[in-house]
């Protein structure tokens, strides 16, 4: 399944909660200098924060949202449907 998550660099941090909470690896924090256009990234203090989110690997768990403590992830994808029993 495809699932996309969206990060609003505006309100990010860099806390690194979701990168810490993520259990399949799909995010990676980077503070680099300078600012790279290929990635989710934000200028603090002239370095560039980057969160590399590995959209191939993420599960669609949504375990990244609950540990932003700022409300700046979101998911979106097909949501898997329950299987009747």
């Amino acid at each position: 399944m495809a699932f996309a998550v969206h990060v609003n660099m505006e309100r990010c941090t860099g806390c690194n909660n979701c990168v810490v909470a993520c259990p399949v690896n799909a995010l990676e924090l980077h503070t680099v200098n300078p600012a790279s256009t290929d990635k989710i990234y934000k200028v603090i203090n002239g370095d560039a924060v980057i969160l590399d989110v590995k959209h191939e690997l993420c599960a669609g768990c949504g375990i990244c949202v609950d540990a932003c403590p700022y409300d700046v992830i979101q998911l979106s994808g097909q949501i898997p449907q329950a299987v009747a029993v």
